[in-house]
């Protein structure tokens, strides 16, 4: 597909997720209209009043999420936009969830300071949470990630839920196709069992295959999934291809806008990731398309110093925040890399991180920056984490790089 830079761009559409950041900038609390019955204006106000008095960088995404939308149904994906809409380094979120109706995720820019994953996992499972609607389970969301002490509230919170005649909530949970989430999926033994008996026979086999990935040691120096889509489990290459085609083509608005400081370098980001797209043989490539959109969006704001690139071990978990020493398991050499804070708190804390695969000439599932660099442009760049100064993906895709790789891979095949 060759996208076209369009003729009117400032007749132009915003995609939804610049819509919802561009409401963001207005007000910290964003309600999509079917959510407008549940979380009325009366209480938008009253939530934009709790979180001003927290005096943190909080803001509230309210929005129904369903597969083949904008996002494919994942908040992780919408999260990771928002937050690079926004290019807010401290920030955080309290968004819906695509699997389950009535539960929230919370997520926290760079680092998880105010326990915000638990304390909004743990406002769905309070008993005084227990039957109350969106706009007063959110308030409880906001209140507990002001406390500050999410963690103890979440696990007293579900330390019962193992017995099913104190747990009615998880009787009323009705689960997406094969995803797991922190916010409705508590990391404990007696609650896996007690969801066996909910889920059906395909779900329940992936949540004990999770649960035995996630609770024993890693087999390898990285987790691989089976397919990786925004930090989020189970997602396939037309999605993420469509994702990336309406990135190009608001990339391309954007650069034609009349305003841009730097229209020169984002027009060229806009035709090498249009190159990349209209050649993408698989994720890695539909990666790149997007750390291509990162360049030309990180041109548009020509912030100084430049923002991070996306994750090096996964691209698709979004904008990195750290740069982190890293030394693969069994080799001498270092690298800096850039890293999310999911991977960041996994090199922490001595776990593999998720790394985005790639396919060697013989069919074997490898770290994408195992290949060797001359046969993938990403392994040699790291997705941006290891161009130096001077240089960028942009102009590697432009002097050839790209379609060069790709020429090798075909021919090692």
């Amino acid at each position: 597909m060759t996208v076209l830079l369009p003729t009117a761009p400032s007749q132009a559409a915003e995609s939804p997720g610049e819509h919802i950041a561009n409401a963001l900038r207005d007000s910290p609390v964003y309600v999509a209209d079917a959510y407008a019955d549940a979380v009325p204006p009366s209480r938008q106000r009253e939530l934009t009043a709790q979180i001003a008095a927290t005096g943190l960088p909080l803001k509230v995404v309210l929005t129904p999420l369903t597969k083949g939308d904008a996002f494919d149904g994942e908040a992780d994906t919408l999260a990771s936009v928002v937050h690079d809409r926004l290019g807010l380094r401290e920030f955080i979120l309290i968004t819906t969830d695509g699997d389950f109706t009535d539960a929230l995720n919370g997520y926290e820019w760079p680092s998880d300071t105010h326990q915000t994953r638990d304390a909004v996992a743990a406002a769905g499972f309070l008993d005084e949470t227990r039957d109350a609607g969106l706009a007063d389970l959110t308030s409880k969301a906001v209140e507990l990630v002001a406390e500050g002490d999410g963690t103890r509230v979440y696990e007293e919170s579900t330390q019962n839920l193992g017995d099913p005649a104190t747990s009615p909530t998880l009787k009323t949970l009705t689960p997406g196709p094969e995803k797991e989430s922190r916010a409705t999926w508590p990391p404990r033994a007696a609650i896996t069992l007690t969801l066996l008996t909910l889920l059906t026979p395909g779900a329940a086999l992936l949540l004990v295959r999770k649960r035995r990935r996630t609770t024993g040691p890693p087999p390898s120096p990285f987790a691989y999934p089976q397919t990786v889509f925004a930090a989020a489990g189970a997602a396939d290459e037309s999605a993420l291809r469509r994702r990336a085609e309406a990135e190009v083509i608001a990339l391309g608005e954007a650069a034609a806008r009349p305003e841009t400081p730097s229209p020169q370098r984002a027009l060229d980001a806009y035709t090498a990731a249009g190159t990349v797209l209209d050649s993408a043989r698989g994720l890695p490539d539909l990666a790149g398309v997007l750390a291509l959109v990162t360049e030309g969006r990180d041109a548009l704001t020509a912030t100084s110093p430049a923002p991070l690139p996306l994750c090096f071990f996964n691209p698709l978990h979004g904008r990195a925040t750290h740069r982190t020493t890293w030394r693969p398991l069994g080799r001498q050499n270092r690298a800096q890399v850039a890293t999310c804070p999911t991977c960041t708190e996994a090199l922490h804390h001595h776990r593999a991180p998720e790394v985005l695969t790639d396919t060697t000439p013989d069919g074997r599932q490898v770290p994408y920056f195992e290949l060797p660099a001359e046969s993938s442009v990403w392994a040699a760049t790291g997705y941006g984490s290891l161009v130096r100064d001077g240089d960028s993906l942009t102009e590697r895709v432009t002097r050839g790089d790209f379609t060069r790789t790709q020429d090798r891979r075909l021919d090692s095949r």
